[in-house]
């Protein structure tokens, strides 16, 4: 594309640098757009949507795998992270090793 700035007048100068202003505003919104598509296409072939991954699968889901388990109550599991549960604290207070809390 050539434009012959030579033979415009100066209103038509400047009204090409305000129209060329504008495109370059919205270039950078029409690549994210296009980007963002691109990527919701990718994280669907895979079965999510691309706030699924972006999130970084925060969904109250399981946040470990249990390592032990109360031998009381077998639904209460603890993975070895964070804070140790009460009737963990209970079991070793009680003499219980965590070799023998292990699943």
């Amino acid at each position: 594309m050539s434009i012959d700035l030579a033979g415009m007048s100066k209103e038509e100068l400047e009204r090409l640098i305000s129209d060329a202003s504008k495109a370059l505003k919205t270039v950078d919104a029409r690549k994210k757009a296009q980007a963002r598509r691109a990527a919701e296409e990718v994280a669907k072939e895979h079965g999510f949507s691309l706030s699924e991954i972006l999130d970084g699968g925060t969904d109250g889901g399981p946040k470990g795998v249990p390592k032990y388990a109360n031998p009381s109550n077998p639904d209460q599991t603890w993975t070895g992270r964070g804070r140790k549960p009460n009737w963990l604290i209970e079991a070793l207070e009680a003499g219980k090793s965590m070799e023998e809390l292990s699943i």
